[in-house]
């Protein structure tokens, strides 16, 4: 007899376990899917040409978790799975209490079962939080295997968040205007841009990650490595050949804490100690036992997250907003961050707190996410939200704008007060360091040219 199944997602994770898992199963009937985290992902369907027309030829179903409850009763609902990530232990148990007195089992699927196994040797890159340092450690990585005359395939976490899920199953990003094209939000430029303009390799997204990965196997301008460049706090989709964790000693505990950064703890062969220039001594010794305790065989790499400021003379005596990563503020529970640092340190004379000026969707992103403080997220999940951040910044009373995303906002959002942006860039500190790392890895896999 057929399971009722919820998978309970932000439009990612949740996508793939179904997947790789559910799609075809006649074992399974997947009922519905919850959305949480992201705004207005819930209320469209995962559609059947994605979905499978053999077992689902209406779709799915997408909810707002607060309706779990009901749902399961009203679906006769015997398997709930958890499919996201960055969420204390609390929070993720208080979720299956949820479920187990709703009358389901409460079900958190690994890797054995959701991980796809690829042609070409995989570098995995996860994390123990939203914001610690990934994607500065992916392109650091990069760089040294396109330096060893590599063609390296960056393909990142999911972050589907167009209407209509069929553009988005399998998206490839070589240029600039290939963000345009694909209609990408502020979230999604913040990871696909910073591998594009380098030009140094080329950068896959979308949502059905079997077919994404078969195609940047083969892809036209060669594939010699495969980089899987994390979102959050997740664990690869693709089976690892050398699984790379970074933790953050300005969030000691994390590491052991948050769901599922753990598991990148345990499971990573190399950890990365990032923002040690920047985290206290004890905080940083921390993470060190921390990570000592749970995965004593991890290669431990210290680093720097290195600001770079392209004007900074602007910041100097001058009132500045400061525009932060939006998810590292959000579900990162980060209260600072590159543009935070800089504005200190090219000695700002006051940050100005946005709060009393935001409008629309940006007033439900701080009434959600209170720790912000006094700092903006970049919130761009659709034209809507990038109007209202627009707006608050527009209405905020500075002399400069200090910009501490990876992207160029002024691109995107239209912006009167002067811009200074802020980048980062991972610099190893001593021994062991990736370039060591890397060698071997290469020779163990034949790839050197």
């Amino acid at each position: 007899m057929k399971k009722n199944v919820i998978i309970i997602g932000a439009a990612g994770r949740d996508f793939h376990n179904f997947n790789t898992f559910f799609r075809h199963n006649p074992n399974y009937n997947v009922v519905a899917f919850t959305a949480e985290q992201i705004p207005g992902i819930d209320g469209r369907p995962y559609p059947k040409e994605l979905a499978g027309t053999d077992l689902y030829p209406n779709g799915i179903p997408i909810y707002k978790e607060s309706e779990l409850p009901e749902l399961i009763k009203k679906f006769d609902v015997t398997d709930c799975v958890f499919a996201y990530s960055d969420k204390t232990y609390e929070y993720v148990m208080g979720v299956s209490a949820i479920v187990n007195a709703a009358g389901a089992n409460f079900i958190l699927m690994g890797p054995k079962e959701t991980m796809i196994k690829s042609t070409k040797p995989v570098i995995a890159i996860g994390a123990t939080r939203t914001g610690c340092g990934k994607s500065q450690t992916s392109r650091k990585i990069i760089e040294y295997l396109v330096d060893m005359g590599l063609k390296v395939v960056a393909v990142r976490h999911p972050m589907p968040y167009d209407p209509d899920l069929n553009k988005q199953r399998v998206q490839r990003f070589a240029t600039v205007e290939d963000l345009k094209k694909h209609n990408c939000t502020i979230e999604e430029m913040e990871e696909y841009e910073p591998h594009v303009v380098t030009k140094r390799n080329v950068i896959y997204a979308g949502v059905d990650y079997e077919a994404i990965l078969r195609e940047a196997e083969k892809d036209p301008d060669g594939c010699d490595v495969i980089l899987w460049d994390g979102g959050n706090n997740d664990f690869p989709f693709f089976v690892p050949d050398l699984c790379v964790g970074v933790a953050d000693p300005l969030r000691p505990g994390a590491e052991i804490g948050y769901y599922p950064g753990e598991v990148v703890a345990r499971m990573s062969d190399v950890i990365v100690i990032n923002k040690i220039d920047s985290a206290s001594l004890e905080n940083i010794n921390k993470v060190r036992a921390n990570l000592a305790k749970i995965n004593p065989k991890a290669i431990i790499v210290d680093a720097a997250s290195v600001l770079t400021v392209d004007k900074p003379e602007l910041i100097k005596g001058k009132r500045v907003l400061v525009v932060e990563d939006g998810p590292t503020l959000t579900h990162g529970e980060m209260n600072l961050g590159a543009g935070t640092v800089a504005a200190m340190k090219y000695g700002a004379a006051e940050m100005i707190d946005p709060r009393p000026y935001i409008v629309g969707s940006l007033k439900d992103t701080f009434a959600t996410y209170p720790t912000i403080g006094a700092l903006l997220p970049a919130m761009g999940y659709g034209e809507a939200q990038m109007k209202d951040l627009e707006q608050s910044i527009a209405n905020t009373p500075c002399d400069v704008v200090v910009i501490g995303t990876p992207i160029d906002l002024p691109r995107f959002v239209n912006i009167k007060q002067p811009v200074v942006k802020i980048g980062y860039e991972l610099q190893e500190i001593g021994t062991p360091n990736f370039k060591e790392i890397l060698d071997d890895f290469v020779k163990k896999h034949n790839l050197k040219k």
